[in-house]
């Protein structure tokens, strides 16, 4: 699955109010940037997941959010340093801006 430039609107607007956004696509997703600092990404099935480092991962787990772990073809598993997104985050901006903020700081 590909990302359309909906989806990509959607994260770029979401995260608007932190100043400039740049992006860069990557493994059929996308990442997002602040000040050149990756914070976010939109993987290729449409979530959006934070950064997650430091205090920042026990606030997150305390949301209900998961860490994105993958399976590899030969079984094993590992996971990326990645949370899903609080739901209420998702569809407010400013909730969404304060924990990339959040993350920001622990990166």
């Amino acid at each position: 699955m590909s990302l359309s430039a909906g989806d990509i609107d959607f994260a770029v607007e979401l995260f608007s109010g932190l100043g400039e956004i740049s992006t860069r696509r990557m493994m059929g997703g996308l990442c997002l940037y602040h000040e050149g600092t990756i914070f976010a990404i939109l993987r290729s099935d449409g979530a959006l997941l934070l950064k997650g480092a430091g205090e920042v991962i026990d606030a997150l787990e305390a949301e209900g959010c998961t860490q994105w772990v993958y399976r590899r073809d030969n079984g094993k598993s590992g996971a990326m340093p990645y949370w899903s997104m609080p739901d209420a985050a998702l569809d407010d901006p400013d909730l969404a801006c304060d924990w990339a903020r959040r993350a920001l700081t622990q990166l």
